[in-house]
């Protein structure tokens, strides 16, 4: 019996010291931004509206965690649970999930990353450095406002870096659970039994970036079924983009800019398009700055297109906390229909102007 015992005691003791060995850490991270926006021509009738809007001011609100553990070797394990909600009611964003921003588990090591679960996909990465505005209220996300939200469920992903050359991509089984949350929800869930291809979403990402100056090309497909939004209602339905970007710092101006290709195939008929986007950012003191962007989205065979224009000023406060205003204008072609803040309304054909300020911390 001693001798069990002395065993055990001795394998308890390597597992403790094996145990204790191992580095872990998780971290709390968050986003609060919230404005006060003016739009006109919000309908047919030309009326005005001022509104604290749900999505974003300049970026959208949320709160997360991030883990990693090394596991000795180079590796690490890593996680993310990352959830958004709209400042000006406290509402979950994302239909209401949990976690729906991102939510997924992985390991980290000198080849890359490998992730599992709710994640980021290379759409979402390919217009990182590019797109000036990001995904403010008055951006190309009015253009597309799959941009800001391009995240895939029941996904596999993998990211890696090398020195300046980063490689990705994405395999989504089912690529959108709920079809609640706003335009971005398309209700298609897949994991389908004698359909593969129902609901598949493939992207892929090469970019190059010293840091001065950077270009990246994505390719991102997503496929149909039964009851999916945007007349992808069968798996020989698509809709395919196709982006190429890219940003350089001339002393501390920064331009950018890109080209969207969108191809879809879809039970209404189909539609070819393109976004094309320039900005700039210049910082017009050390904590004041001024950036703005065009944007043009031109529909093939249409009249129906739409020019956006608006320039932001930011002032940091801290590292952490900043203020911001800005203006914006989109033109809508025919019987185009785009508003100018992301999420909200226009009357068909109507020019729509707008003003808004607000304020974000990170913690």
């Amino acid at each position: 019996m001693r001798k069990i015992n002395a065993i055990t005691m001795a394998l308890l003791g390597t597992c403790a010291c094996s145990i204790a060995h191992a580095q872990s850490s998780v971290t709390l991270y968050g986003v609060l931004d919230s404005s006060v926006a003016y739009t006109s021509n919000v309908n047919a009738a030309g009326d005005s509206m001022v509104k604290v809007p749900t999505l974003t001011g300049s970026l959208p609100s949320r709160f997360g965690f991030k883990g990693v553990e090394d596991l000795g070797g180079g590796l690490q394990a890593i996680f993310a649970l990352e959830s958004g909600f709209g400042v000006d009611t406290g509402i979950a964003g994302q239909g209401g999930r949990l976690f729906g921003r991102q939510s997924y588990v992985g390991l980290k090591g000198r080849y890359g990353s490998v992730m599992l679960g709710r994640q980021m996909n290379m759409s979402f990465w390919a217009t990182q450095k590019s797109d000036i505005m990001g995904p403010a209220l008055f951006s190309i996300s009015s253009l597309d406002l799959y941009l800001p939200n391009a995240r895939s469920d029941n996904a596999i992903g993998y990211l890696g870096t090398f020195s300046d050359v980063t490689v990705g991509a994405t395999y989504s089984l089912g690529r959108d659970a709920s079809a609640a949350g706003g335009p971005a929800a398309t209700g298609c869930a897949g994991e389908v039994a004698g359909n593969a291809k129902a609901c598949r979403q493939i992207t892929a990402l090469l970019g190059y970036d010293t840091g001065r100056h950077g270009a990246t090309a994505s390719y991102d497909i997503m496929y149909g079924n039964a009851g999916a939004a945007n007349g992808l209602t069968s798996s020989r339905n698509f809709d395919r983009r196709v982006i190429a970007s890219a940003y350089v710092m001339v002393d501390q101006l920064k331009i950018g800019g890109g080209i969207i290709d969108r191809t879809i195939r879809a039970a209404t008929g189909p539609v070819d398009s393109q976004l094309l986007y320039v900005g700039a950012a210049w910082p017009v003191a050390p904590a004041l700055v001024l950036d703005g962007q065009i944007a043009r989205l031109a529909v093939k065979d249409s009249p129906n297109d739409s020019t956006l224009a608006t320039v932001r000023l930011t002032y940091h406060l801290s590292k952490r906390t900043a203020i911001y205003s800005a203006i914006g204008r989109m033109d809508n072609d025919g019987a185009a229909a785009v508003a100018l803040d992301a999420g909200g309304t226009v009357g068909a054909g109507r020019t729509q102007n707008g003003v808004m300020a607000g304020m974000r911390h990170f913690f």
